[in-house]
């Protein structure tokens, strides 16, 4: 079976010049055209799309990665100030009651201790479920870090509302209750 350029030919349609022009012309546009085909595109921008997916999984992973070492060097700190600032109350004969969450708690502690709370010197600290004496600076550091690691911290108000008609009763510093 003949093309139907060849058929043309016969007929004597076309001449051989405009069939070798022509030719030449549909050679040039297949060059011109670029390489490779639509499903040859289409598999490189779902590779494209593929490790892009996988580079944005990686950076979701290496954040939570460093999410998890920063909370562990938080938490390092925190064991390491209060082990090095602790009080001891290993003497104590006074019952201080306090409360934790919903639980009322107690340690014993000397008076000069339960002074130094009752004034804010000092602050209860709690780390492995026990209750920990820390000057009232190393509280507020650790509360910096963390705030449910501090228990109890008191700070005294200095400015008394006008309106308030229980001024004139001031709470006692020894109070327990």
């Amino acid at each position: 079976m003949a093309s139907l350029q060849d058929q043309l030919l016969k007929a004597g349609v076309v001449d051989a010049k405009k069939a070798k022009k022509l030719k030449q012309e549909q050679r040039k546009q297949a060059k011109q055209q670029p390489k490779g085909n639509a499903p040859q595109d289409e598999t490189k921008q779902l590779a494209q799309q593929a490790l892009a997916a996988k580079a944005a999984k990686a950076k979701a992973l290496n954040k939570q990665q460093q999410q998890q070492a920063e909370q562990k060097a938080i938490q390092a700190q925190i064991i390491q100030l209060i082990n090095n600032h602790r009080i001891a109350t290993a003497d104590g004969d006074i019952a201080y009651q306090f409360t934790d969450g919903k639980k009322i708690k107690k340690i014993y502690i000397t008076p000069l201790l339960q002074t130094q709370l009752s004034k804010g010197l000092i602050a209860i600290a709690k780390l492995d479920d026990k209750y920990h004496l820390v000057p009232a600076v190393v509280a507020d550091k650790i509360k910096q870090r963390d705030a449910s690691v501090i228990v109890l911290i008191n700070h005294k108000q200095e400015a008394i509302d006008e309106d308030d008609p229980y001024a004139d009763y001031q709470i006692p510093d020894d109070l327990m209750w």
